[in-house]
């Protein structure tokens, strides 16, 4: 009798666990119908692609070397020679933009994969344990957010040196509790549910309802926190770039020529006015698509 009652729970487990499965495969098909009839977010894909596209290919598609110096074309406007125009040191513009789509979207991306991996893991903890661990950790959540985040990332950033692994560690400390505090609210919203109950009682391990009940479960608002954080990282990238504490030169970075061609903007404005575009650009796309990412994965759109 305790056996066909074991395989009775053990079967209904199971069933549960295939609804849930199939639901979810329905969420994110729906979400997608409703992210690609959102012409804002389609704009913003097709941005993101493009800037995808030249991140990857750049090399390629540059017409000219990111640091070759062209003798006697200093300054100069864009041309048919150069379509953008050259710098003070004449080299080619154009050029060295495409290379910095690399940097700020390695930037933007590299970031997030810190910001997931703290965040995440302290949201998850204190959410799901609740009590003195939830009190202890968003304590220091709070005493984190005390602190003005640039310029702490200017502080880090002298005192590390620059480069691209320094600038990853300084973004991404400064940028974790904004998600951590994110997951702790949604972990300690589902954990009350009736699905996390029922695992309980069957057994089930708390790393296993974490990873197969609750974080899954909390996927939505994450993703379009990680959408939201990549401008983000990629606008703070530029700003410590600008003042120097960021990318090492030669390697072109928008914030960085910004802040190079800046003294030269009466003069030449177009080499700090194209990077500036480049950023704006790049915040536009992406914040398009986190907008139409944040209505499609919303589940009250599905009423």
């Amino acid at each position: 009798m305790q056996q066909q009652s074991e395989a009775l729970t053990g079967v209904g487990r199971l069933l549960a666990e295939e609804a849930e499965v199939r639901r979810r495969a329905n969420l994110w098909r729906d979400a997608f119908y409703r992210l690609v009839r959102n012409r804002l977010a389609v704009v913003g894909m097709v941005m993101v692609a493009i800037l995808v596209f030249l991140a990857i290919f750049g090399p390629s598609l540059a017409p000219k070397g990111r640091d070759t110096i062209y003798y006697g074309h200093q300054q100069e406007p864009p041309s048919r020679e150069f379509w953008l125009g050259t710098d003070f040191e004449s080299r080619d513009m154009l050029s060295r933009l495409i290379y910095g789509t690399r940097v700020a979207l390695v930037v933007g991306l590299a970031t997030q994969a810190i910001i997931l991996t703290i965040g995440v893991t302290v949201g998850a903890v204190a959410g799901y344990l609740g009590g003195r661990v939830d009190n202890l950790l968003m304590r220091l959540v709070d005493i984190w957010y005390a602190v003005p985040t640039l310029l702490f990332a200017i502080l880090l950033m002298i005192m590390l040196g620059r480069g691209l692994w320094q600038l990853f560690l300084a973004i991404g400390l400064i940028q974790w509790v904004t998600l951590a505090r994110l997951v702790r609210g949604q972990f300690l919203s589902l954990r009350e549910k009736e699905f996390v109950k029922a695992a309980r009682v069957a057994g089930t391990s708390g790393v296993g309802i974490v990873l197969r009940h609750l974080l899954p479960n909390a996927l939505t608002p994450i993703i379009v926190a990680v959408t939201f954080g990549i401008p983000q990282a990629i606008f703070t990238e530029a700003f410590l770039s600008f003042f120097g504490v960021g990318i090492n030169p030669p390697t072109p970075s928008w914030g960085q020529m910004v802040g190079q061609y800046a003294p030269y903007l009466r003069a030449a404005p177009h080499m700090a006015v194209f990077p500036a575009i480049c950023i704006a650009i790049t915040m536009l796309a992406f914040t398009f698509f986190g907008d139409g990412l944040r209505d499609a994965l919303d589940p009250k759109m599905n009423r």
